[in-house]
């Protein structure tokens, strides 16, 4: 990461604080250092802040909370369990467009790129936005959760009937930042090979679309 890297302006000035705190010029070193090492990271650097740069403040309507970058060459794009086109879809997003079909009978695309959901306002926030190559959550202690804990509290805070999908354990411990009286949080396994068979059936795409409706906002197009 950069200097030259670009946060949405409405993000930037809703998180202005958190981006002149001394952790986030450590998150910055953090991540010269690795790079210093030999060490590759992903995302690109343009691509960190994708999900803001997709999903603006003032556009949020649901929020989904992945752990961790994917770790492998080509892979991160900055958007929780996507993947950029071309790229073989991991097992996890294998298991989301299961859940999809037989909840809203949506066939899965031939891609995992999930912009289509971000641009409707479907933010993709993994909770640390960088990692090596090769190695899972080498930046999990960098300040990262510092950072997207204040992100989870900031739309807490200052929107209303925002969607919040927890999907394992990780994500569920991320509802104590949430205002539980003026949002909705759904709850369920993570789609991950490990625990898919509880993650199936939890319909939170269907359940999302009518919270959203009688929100008086425009439902979701899960349709890649």
């Amino acid at each position: 990461m950069s200097d030259t890297v670009q946060i949405e302006d409405s993000w930037k000035k809703a998180l202005a604080d958190e981006f002149s705190k001394p952790y986030f010029g450590d998150i910055k070193q953090f991540i010269l250092n690795e790079k210093a090492k030999g060490k590759k990271v992903y995302p690109p650097g343009p691509l960190v802040f994708n999900a803001f740069n997709l999903t603006p403040f003032d556009k949020v309507k649901v929020v989904i909370i992945g752990q961790d970058p994917y770790h492998g060459e080509g892979q991160a794009h900055g958007l929780c369990f996507s993947v950029p086109v071309g790229v073989k879809p991991p097992p996890s997003l294998v298991n989301i467009f299961k859940e999809i079909k037989n909840d809203l009978g949506i066939d899965p695309p031939n891609h995992g790129n999930l912009e289509h959901w971000a641009k409707q306002g479907v933010l993709l926030l993994n909770a640390s936005l960088t990692v090596n190559d090769g190695e899972p959550n080498s930046h999990a202690k960098c300040g990262w959760h510092t950072f997207t804990d204040a992100v989870i509290k900031k739309i807490s805070d200052e929107k209303t009937g925002v969607v919040f999908l927890l999907w394992g354990k990780f994500a569920q411990d991320k509802a104590a930042l949430i205002d539980s009286t003026k949002h909705f949080i759904l709850k369920s396994a993570h789609p991950s090979p490990f625990s898919v068979t509880r993650f199936y059936g939890c319909k939170h795409f269907s359940k999302t679309n009518e919270i959203l409706k009688k929100e008086g906002k425009e439902p979701i197009d899960w349709k890649l």
